[in-house]
């Protein structure tokens, strides 16, 4: 390599490879504590661990991230003992390897903020030197109960015996399915498509090259032997790979002689030769936002189009031509939208694929036996909606597991499992909302001892008991501990959810039966549909998620009810036999109506926790879909006013938050009974 050659310049790619492999490897990691809890070997995830611990290495050498290198090399050494001793791993070998991935993640989270990789802790290490894996002959009493032939034996590892054995304790058939590639197949199969097919239908424990006689089939001499585990079907199996029903063969009986194997001849090294990648690009997210921004520009620029379209028109002149264009241009800007937002968006699977391990750490750390279980289904959400809602997730994860669920003793004198069970369910609301279900079966909250550490009001219902939790500085926690109480920080899971997404947070607890929290929080918050209305002569914009209805205000048939307490009056309307509380925004805004008393006008109608508001305004003026620049600066942040954008004439428009008025309104309403 020539001394020019920076290799940090590789630092980009290596954050990348290295954050895949990290994923693989929390979930293996996972996979061999359910193995370990069953008393089970688990010598395919150990094998995975192993290579990925080893790529890891590698990539950390090129790179010259040495703190990286050394911690992987640890686990690495730990992982090929253990791929000897059949895929068996003590609980205190697995709580070390989860140790090392954590310190290797930091320190790839730490490379991504530009600093350094801070050297890797001697204490570690050393446990890592001072623990041994016991090797036995776990091979060797394989080959005994499956009699397998010899020259295949020789040639799995013990890992690979032991995942055989396993599979045939379960109940599962040891099976093997030669794959010979040839250029006159007419299916286009290679080994690396074969691969893929036949493990959605079984667990493949090796690929083999071997060596066959030249034929017509197989001119190149060359064939494959698939070693699997499954409980389907020969003829699936045999599908799969391409072959024919014959193909497939126990392993528990050789009936022809064993071809030569090629033992210098790894199956990854294979799959390599043919090429295959997969049609994956990696993208900087920096460029992503750059298109994103480019983006933002065409559509303002449509909308100065349009309103330039509209002033020739008002001159008389024939702009039919030019509607046409700029309608087609609004298609194509949306679709080009629609491509840039879903190359932004991340499954909700892979923001939440840390969680696991967290709350395993969780569980120990206070003495507590908790299960998770998720069903996120192929929810995806804007990347920076991601990394803005997880720090709050994991929030109420945290409280959930500290001060959520009770010890094993108290559930057992209360009945209940001793194992905790947190819920997390994500579905898609709509075309432009993603809601998140964080539940626990643990002791609730008691609205008396939350008032009393408040110094508070008892909270009437579970809506006026989030507002109390949520205030600044208020935790329901006993006493200190090394995670959090419930409530302490719960202004920032609020701020977080409602301020700065604009979205929705919804308690429902149960004391002794448990709490759930309801996260409502929009796809994308950049570029959103929204509608265009006027209030006092002045145009506001407000995101269509938000909207639950529109509806005409029929002066008429308003009905006034005197509040006592204050001396205001509330207005009511009417919709669908249900009376729902109507204000005016004019009014909100301190605006004068420029519409005349005849004039119809319109409401907006949002749904806030189980209520309904009505917001007046004096006219709709369409829909379109707008720039979303937030308020930053916190001298011109305004409650109920999430953001500008531009309409076009080079003016700011205010982006509207009803959720956020819809909820201080609700709050003074109940303040006041």
């Amino acid at each position: 390599m020539s001394a020019g050659v920076d290799l940090k310049d590789f630092l980009a790619g290596f954050l990348a490879e290295a954050e895949d492999h990290l994923t693989q490897v929390n979930g293996n990691l996972l996979a061999v504590e359910d193995s370990l809890s069953r008393k089970e070997a688990s010598p395919r995830a150990v094998r995975d661990l192993f290579r990925s611990m080893h790529t890891i290495k590698g990539l950390s050498g090129m790179v010259g991230i040495e703190p990286i290198v050394d911690i992987s090399h640890a686990m690495e050494t730990l992982l090929r003992n253990a791929d000897n001793a059949g895929g068996r791993l003590s609980a205190d070998a697995l709580d070390l390897l989860m140790k090392g991935a954590a310190a290797i993640e930091e320190r790839v989270r730490s490379l991504g903020r530009g600093n350094p990789a801070k050297p890797a802790s001697k204490p570690l290490l050393d446990s890592f030197g001072a623990l041994e894996v016991e090797v036995g002959g776990v091979g060797t009493r394989v080959e005994a109960s499956l009699e397998l032939d010899a020259t295949l034996v020789a040639k799995l590892t013990p890992a690979e015996l032991e995942h055989i054995k396993t599979g045939v304790a379960a109940h599962k058939r040891a099976l093997r399915v030669d794959f010979t590639p040839s250029p006159t197949r007419t299916d286009d199969l290679n080994i690396t498509s074969v691969r893929e097919r036949v493990s959605k239908v079984a667990e493949i424990v090796r690929v083999l090259p071997i060596s066959v006689a030249e034929t017509a089939s197989a001119p190149g001499g060359l064939s494959f032997v698939l070693l699997v585990v499954t409980d389907g079907d020969d003829a699936t199996l045999a599908a799969a790979a391409g072959a024919a029903p014959e193909a497939v063969v126990p392993l528990t009986r050789a009936d022809t002689p064993p071809p030569e194997v090629f033992a210098e001849e790894e199956p990854d090294e294979a799959d390599a030769a043919s090429g295959a990648r997969g049609n994956f690009v990696r993208v900087d997210v920096a460029r992503l936002d750059d298109s994103l921004e480019a983006l933002s520009a065409l559509v303002v620029n449509r909308f100065k189009l349009v309103r330039s379209m509209g002033e020739l028109s008002s001159r008389g002149a024939d702009v039919r031509e030019l509607a046409v264009i700029v309608a087609e241009s609004g298609r194509q800007i949306r679709e080009l939208r629609s491509a840039i937002m879903r190359m932004r968006m991340v499954s909700v699977r892979s923001l939440l694929e840390r969680v696991p391990l967290l709350v395993r750490g969780l569980g120990r750390a206070t003495k507590k036996s908790v299960q998770l279980a998720m069903n996120t289904g192929d929810a995806a959400l804007d990347k920076s909606v991601a990394e803005r809602v997880f720090p709050a997730i994991v929030h109420l994860i945290r409280n959930a597991v500290d001060h959520g669920i009770e010890s094993p003793s108290v559930r057992r004198a209360m009945g209940k499992s001793e194992e905790g069970t947190i819920r997390i369910t994500a579905h898609q609301r709509s075309n432009s909302q993603l809601e998140l279900v964080i539940e626990d079966d643990g002791r609730g909250m008691n609205r008396k001892e939350v008032a009393q550490r408040a110094r508070a009001p008892v909270p009437k219902n579970d809506i006026q008991l989030l507002d109390l939790i949520t205030r600044s500085g208020v935790s329901t926690a006993e006493k200190v501990t090394t995670t959090s109480g419930r409530g302490l920080g719960m202004d920032i899971v609020k701020r977080v959810v409602v301020a700065e997404l604009g979205g929705e947070l919804v308690l429902e607890t149960t004391e002794n039966k448990g709490t759930v929290f309801r996260l409502r929080i929009p796809l994308s918050i950049t570029i959103v549909d929204a509608f265009t209305f006027l209030c006092g002569g002045e145009r506001f914009v407000t995101p269509v998620a938000a909207i639950e209805e529109i509806v005409d205000v029929d002066a008429a048939r308003v009905v006034k009810v005197p509040r006592s307490r204050r001396g205001r009056e509330t207005k009511l309307i009417e919709r669908r036999g249900q009376a729902v509380p109507l204000f005016s925004l004019d009014d909100m805004f301190g605006l004068t109506s420029s519409t005349t008393l005849d004039v119809a006008r319109k409401a907006l109608v949002v749904r806030r926790r189980a209520d309904l508001l009505a917001f007046e305004v004096e006219r709709m003026l369409g829909q379109q879909e707008v720039v979303v620049r937030p308020l930053a600066d916190p001298l011109v942040r305004v409650a109920g006013v999430s953001g500008a954008t531009d309409l076009g004439d080079g003016k700011p428009t205010l982006v509207v938050d009803l959720a956020t008025l819809g909820d201080s309104l609700l709050a003074a309403r109940e303040a006041s009974t």
